[in-house]
């Protein structure tokens, strides 16, 4: 009797046992990484808004010295001091009665 080919061949591909192995490793990885992704975005906007507050205090202080007086608001900055992307980031600050540009 001829055995049939079907036995014979080696079979190609991955095991049930082997994907599923893949997806629990992909799996925790994601877990492991997505938290830290988010932890990296959070500190990236408060490193970018401190670093937008200092160039706020250092335009206050550039027109105290040109005017003799603090801006009334950071309003008083437009055109001049800062371009127009900057003034429209202004709202989340205010110049204190220290003269300190402080975040409300």
């Amino acid at each position: 009797m001829k055995r049939s080919n079907i036995f014979n061949k080696k079979q190609k591909g991955f095991t049930l046992i082997e994907m599923v192995v893949v997806i629990a490793i992909v799996v925790m990885l994601t877990l492991i990484i997505a938290p830290n992704l988010v932890g990296q975005k959070k500190n990236a906007e408060k490193k970018t808004s401190e670093a937008f507050r200092t160039t706020l205090q250092t335009q206050v202080e550039l027109y105290e010295n040109e005017h003799g007086k603090l801006p009334r608001s950071l309003n008083d900055l437009r055109g001049k001091y800062l371009s127009e992307d900057q003034a429209k980031k202004i709202k989340d600050f205010r110049i204190n009665s220290a003269g300190e540009v402080v975040h409300n």
